[in-house]
């Protein structure tokens, strides 16, 4: 075993030990297959499933399995325009599982998010019977007062650069408190436990996942 490893497994079974003290499912998988491997066994053939916005899912190859398995699926990137992008937010809301990553983990198990349109977010507080959260170990932050500008000056720019955002944090790199009308930084959630016990479960990855 790597330091890095060691390091890991100790880190992240202090930060699985925080989040089932607050309610969520929440394990602890040293690699991407791992997790590839957990997400097969915890969603049922035939489960109408979704997604929101995640490079995380797309790295672990959990987004291509739920595409190409057994499930349906609610894709908005299948969707035709507007109207159909909204209808597919609204309709994941009513999900069996709906999978997501998040920006920011304490180590005493908070999460912690940033969303422009809010429709990820509605669905980790409420409407889907199961959320799924696929976290790398790069997104474990020591407070909440560490998330935000973990997610502002890190996550933020990452993602104005692939989804093109004219931001002020895709020219500097760091965050301008813009009012942009591209700007991703709508709505602030912490989430602090899981509720109902057992709603929100987290795969938390031994690698440096997504932004």
């Amino acid at each position: 075993m790597t330091p890095r490893e060691a390091f890991n497994n100790i880190l992240g079974g202090e930060v699985i030990n925080n989040l089932e003290k607050r309610g969520f499912d929440a394990r602890y998988v040293s690699t991407s297959a791992e997790a590839l491997e957990q997400v097969k066994k915890m969603v049922p053939d035939g489960s109408l499933v979704s997604w929101g916005g995640t490079m995380t899912l797309e790295e672990t190859g959990i987004k291509e399995y739920l595409k190409s398995g057994k499930y349906d699926v609610i894709d908005r990137a299948a969707a035709n325009g507007p109207d159909e992008i909204r209808e597919a937010y609204h309709k994941a809301l009513n999900t069996d599982y709906y999978f997501m990553s998040t920006n920011a983990i304490t180590r005493d198990g908070i999460l912690v998010n940033i969303d422009g349109n809010g429709n990820r977010l509605a669905a980790l507080i409420y409407g889907p019977e199961n959320i799924i959260i696929v976290a790398g170990m790069n997104k474990i932050v020591n407070t909440e007062e560490e998330a935000v500008p973990r997610i502002q000056n890190t996550a933020s720019p990452l993602n104005a650069h692939r989804l093109g955002r004219q931001t002020p944090c895709l020219l500097t790199g760091s965050c301008g408190d813009c009012l942009s009308p591209d700007s991703m930084c709508s709505h602030t959630v912490a989430t602090r436990r899981s509720h109902p016990k057992g709603r929100i479960k987290v795969i938390l990855v031994g690698e440096s996942l997504g932004y």
